[in-house]
């Protein structure tokens, strides 16, 4: 597998929780370790969340590939204990925040109070927010203004806040999910689509099929669940996602995963005349990137040694639903960006 470049190395040696660069030997193990562990994973999981199997993919790949995550469903769908249970699975820190109008930015990063020392002395000390943890929850992200939704920005960049004037890293690994409701949208505030796109998915929950909701009843009306086992640690999780950058991926995937995305620009040589009338702004560069490593986590986790072309297909609704803004026609005619996305897949070869 393909060795870490140097901005990867720098991008590790930040980290709070500290590891060496893996050698081959100990990178196997950790894919085998991985590999063993997925369906006790699923089995783990399966004792507070029923279904919603896609969902749970894509939760771990963007976990392993070091991503964020935006969450779209309606409320009472168990976003908040899926969350929570895969950091219990995990072993990381978990801090859920509500985002209201009247959230400020403080609330979250935290802030300097005065403070008076042993001798009578005065100093100011900082108190840490909620944003230091490893797994951070934001709940219905659109409810609090742009300044406050700003708050999380260089959290989700550069994974380090700044009060009054001074750097504080946080903890690695550190991973945002967001959510918000396609419902109620009335007082909301939009996320902009340079914020957008610092999420690598947007993630769908739906209805359950009648099946499984007739379960989650029976289950959760008749006793308590049963306490959700730690798998893995903080450290584990830094070494997956390095293993994941060394999984190799064909130049031939690459290349696919480049081509759906320039497809989806309208006015550009590569768009199709459906791209042209539907789409009024189409993915940028992070799309592809997303695509690439997204697929050489979906391999990791289904014990591949390798990525596919299959995998960059399957990731391709949750990496550019968010990315690919449909136009006043689009919506006239009552076509939805699923629509938009499936029609792309048909039209884009992979070969």
């Amino acid at each position: 597998m393909e060795r870490l470049a140097a901005s990867e190395r720098i991008n590790l040696e930040r980290t709070s929780v500290s590891i060496e660069l893996l050698s081959d030997e100990q990178e196997q193990q950790v894919v085998e370790h991985l590999r063993e562990s997925r369906d006790r994973i699923d089995a783990e999981l399966s004792k507070t969340i029923v279904g919603q199997r896609d969902v749970v993919q894509q939760l771990l790949i963007s976990l392993l590939a070091g991503g964020h995550c935006l969450i779209t469903g309606a409320p009472g769908l168990a976003k908040t204990l899926l969350v929570r249970s895969v950091a219990q699975i995990f072993h990381l820190k978990f801090q859920r925040i509500q985002f209201t109008p009247d959230l400020m930015p403080s609330d979250i990063t935290g802030t300097e109070i005065l403070e008076q020392r042993d001798d009578g002395g005065r100093e100011m000390q900082f108190v840490h927010g909620p944003i230091f943890a490893n797994v951070i929850l934001a709940d219905e992200i659109n409810r609090t203004p742009p300044k406050t939704q700003a708050a999380l920005l260089e959290a989700m960049q550069e994974h380090q806040v700044t009060v009054a004037g001074k750097r504080y890293v946080l903890e690695e690994p550190f991973f945002v999910l967001a959510t918000q409701n396609p419902i109620e949208m009335e007082g909301t505030y939009p996320l902009p689509e340079a914020q957008l796109d610092r999420f690598m998915f947007n993630v769908l929950i739906d209805y359950l099929p009648h099946d499984e909701e007739l379960t989650v009843v029976l289950q959760t009306t008749s006793s308590r669940p049963e306490p959700i086992e730690q798998l893995f640690s903080g450290e584990d999780v830094l070494k997956f996602q390095e293993v994941v950058r060394r999984v190799p991926v064909a130049r031939e995937t690459a290349d696919y995963a480049v081509r759906l995305v320039a497809a989806t620009r309208p006015g550009r040589s590569e768009a199709t005349s459906f791209v042209n009338d539907w789409v009024s702004w189409g993915a940028g560069l992070r799309a592809a990137q997303t695509l690439v490593l997204g697929a050489k986590a979906r391999a990791l986790l289904e014990g591949r040694s390798h990525a596919t072309a299959d995998d960059v297909r399957e990731l391709a609704a949750p990496t550019l639903r968010h990315r690919v803004l449909l136009n006043y026609k689009a919506e006239a005619e009552g076509v939805t960006i699923e629509d938009c996305i499936d029609t792309l897949l048909k039209s884009v070869p992979a070969v």
